[in-house]
């Protein structure tokens, strides 16, 4: 039972190394591409006002940022990610600050942006419901959500892989999911579902697991007169 204990307590402390120092970086590789970069050029583009970016990462989006944003509130947990966007935020027109968290939430006053982005982020939130429920208490009356996610194939020979790899890929890459329904979860939020469009990226087909997305945007609904 002790060898047990250590076994567990030991893969506990790499496991908690690996998401801190090792997935930021693997992660940046992945999604930081010829392909991605086309997709988040285009969930950027209708951004405008004041911005809050679930997920900042190492600040892939903000050359993307177009000149309607005005300021940009980046949540994101993980000092060695911010660290490493510091020299994509440095010298942008685009004013960019990060937001503490209380507990799990962000630290970011309700109704107070215009509009909320989130890339390959909706995956690996372990609470992706409250998640939903906080970008509508941060956003504006008839502000909007713009994603881009990756998640659930609409192929049961995928679905099939896409659980199977889930495990290993969730440990590698910081507790990303495979096999989040992203249209589903924001349907069910609060949030009223504007467009959405599926599509696996074009990559080689074996690839498929891991690159069927989502990218849409949802409004929160503006107050009865």
């Amino acid at each position: 039972m002790d060898g047990a204990a250590t076994v567990s307590r030991v893969w506990g402390q790499a496991q908690e190394w690996w998401w801190a120092h090792g997935a930021p970086r693997l992660n940046d590789l992945v999604v930081d591409n010829s392909v991605i970069r086309v997709y988040r050029q285009r969930v950027c583009a209708d951004l405008h006002g004041q911005v809050v970016e679930l997920g900042f990462g190492a600040g892939l989006n903000v050359p993307f940022y177009p000149s309607a944003v005005t300021s940009v509130v980046a949540v994101e947990p993980s000092d060695l990610a911010w660290a490493r966007a510091q020299r994509r935020v440095a010298g942008q027109r685009v004013p960019v600050t990060r937001a503490g968290l209380r507990g799990t939430r962000p630290d970011v006053p309700d109704e107070s942006a215009d509009c909320v982005v989130s890339c390959f982020t909706l995956c690996t939130i372990p609470d992706v419901d409250a998640a939903l429920r906080d970008v509508v208490r941060v956003l504006r009356p008839g502000g909007t959500f713009h994603f881009l996610e990756h998640g659930l194939a609409p192929d049961a020979s995928v679905r099939a892989w896409q659980h199977r790899l889930e495990p290993v890929h969730c440990v590698l890459f910081g507790g990303c999911r495979l096999t989040r329904p992203i249209q589903g979860l924001v349907t069910a939020s609060d949030l009223v579902l504007d467009e959405v469009h599926t599509e696996y990226a074009p990559v080689p087909t074996f690839l498929r697991p891991w690159t069927y997305g989502y990218r849409g945007r949802a409004h929160k609904p503006t107050r009865a007169a």
